[in-house]
């Protein structure tokens, strides 16, 4: 029989399969770069960039609005792909590579590293499948590296509009396909999120970061202001308003009982914008007076006006709890700059406004009408300082110049100077008394039947 006509048509099929195999190889190279860089491209979107897309609804627009809507979705499906893509790459590159060499290559390589006494362990057939896989990963690694990530990575990156519109339909009928798998992939990633930590990725590198404006400031002696405000915007998200509010006993409220005169006694004195109005007692805050609405009745004559008419209603209350950056949003959303703060039982705890969070990021704020309170904050040297008891403790570490945090461990439920203090005494402290919390001392200098008026604060070097 002649064997001849059957030899043709093997290496026929082998070189029509090799060339098959090539064109497959060079299309699945193409799939991956498109889907490796249309990560880049989903993601690198701005909240510009997104409404300008918004603005022109159109198909395109639409779908990648929707893909990103959900994020954790859209991220596992680009991976599955991505990952199912590149094995495919390395599978077919292998037997591309085997059907290229001439037969009986591997075997050769195969049966001389077996020739090695230490390389003995396998035999040579494995070696031979061995040193084909490795050299096959290797190769194809590199193109995939070049081709399939940095280069389609870099081009999604300057032009992500452009290739989101284009593998918008692509990902979203990939995330129609794999919509189980990707589900139960988000699922554990969102489990894993949880027992694995809560702590934000700021949150963890806080210290760091704050150790590189030192640096930073170590270079530049006059950015020490600015170095504040960065420390200040890194920890916006971590202040609460308990820390920042105006205690109760400090708030100057009117009562709705009082009479016109002795309403404006307190406006005038007082030299607020804004004041709270409550009926007979403080946790009754009825609304706000604002004093350019007393323009008016000022300049009318006669005892007819009855002022309470002037309160506006809309009051905005939030927990002791809620963070300042929250509180930003709530001020913003409802077009307010004053708040009452309550506590757990509803009770009024306290009043913060817009100027006292603006002020946690730039520092005090000091206008025509703001006067200079003698014991509010005295410098007596770099390590001494003179405190009212009511100081809240994250501005006396703001004014002090040290670590936000230093009272962290201790302070249990207090938040100003004198809280601290009576937590760490345990009892109403006598004047002169010496209160010493490494590396502060904390002497008392004036107390009231009800309260510890005045502290004098020193940093043991």
């Amino acid at each position: 029989m002649d064997t001849e006509p059957y030899s043709l048509l093997l290496i026929s099929l082998v070189h029509w399969g090799l060339a098959g195999g090539i064109v497959l190889l060079l299309f699945l190279l193409v799939c991956s770069a498109l889907i490796n860089g249309s990560e880049v491209a989903f993601f690198s979107l701005d909240s510009n960039q997104l409404r300008h897309i918004e603005e022109e609804d159109d198909r395109s627009g639409m779908r990648i609005l929707k893909l990103r809507e959900k994020p954790r979705r859209l991220l596992a499906t680009i991976l599955i792909t991505s990952n199912l893509v590149n094995i495919a790459i390395v599978i077919l590159s292998y037997y591309l590579f085997r059907l290229m060499l001439p037969e009986g290559t591997f075997y050769y390589w195969g049966e001389t590293v077996y020739s090695w006494p230490a390389m003995a362990w396998l035999s040579p057939d494995q070696w031979a499948s061995f040193l084909g896989f490795m050299i096959t990963v290797v190769g194809i690694s590199f193109l995939l590296v070049l081709f399939g990530e940095v280069v389609p990575k870099i081009y999604a990156n300057l032009n992500n509009i452009a290739f989101a519109r284009l593998m918008s339909g692509p990902v979203n009928i990939l995330m129609t396909i794999f919509a189980p798998l990707n589900k139960i992939m988000v699922r554990w990633g969102n489990t894993l999120e949880k027992k694995l930590g809560t702590e934000s990725a700021l949150g963890a590198n806080k210290e760091d970061i704050d150790r590189a404006i030192d640096l930073a400031v170590a270079r530049d002696k006059d950015s020490e202001i600015e170095a504040e405000m960065l420390k200040s915007i890194v920890s916006f998200n971590d202040v609460a308003v308990k820390q920042i509010m105006r205690s109760r006993m400090d708030i100057i409220a009117l009562d709705t009982a009082m009479t016109m005169e002795e309403m404006l006694d307190i406006v005038k004195e007082a030299g607020y914008s804004r004041l709270p109005v409550y009926e007979e007692q403080l946790d009754n805050i009825k609304g706000m007076l604002y004093a350019k609405d007393l323009i008016g009745y000022i300049e009318s004559s006669g005892s007819s006006h009855h002022w309470p008419d002037l309160v506006r209603k809309e009051v905005l209350y939030v927990p002791e709890a809620r963070k300042i950056n929250d509180l930003l949003k709530d001020f913003q959303r409802e077009h307010l700059h004053m708040a009452i703060v309550v506590d757990e039982y509803g009770g009024t705890s306290g009043l913060v406004t817009m100027e006292d969070v603006i002020e946690e990021v730039i520092g005090d704020i000091k206008d025509e009408f703001d006067e200079d309170q003698e014991f509010e904050y005295r410098k007596l040297s770099q390590t001494e300082f003179i405190f009212e008891g009511k100081t809240m403790l994250i501005d006396v570490c703001r004014l002090m110049n040290v670590d936000k945090t230093s009272f962290d461990e201790v302070d249990g439920d207090a938040d100003s100077l004198a809280g601290l203090v009576l937590d760490l005494n345990g009892k109403m402290p006598v004047v002169g008394q010496k209160i010493v919390l490494p590396p502060f001392s904390f002497t008392v200098l004036s107390v009231s039947p009800k309260r510890i008026e005045r502290i004098k604060v020193q940093i043991d070097k």
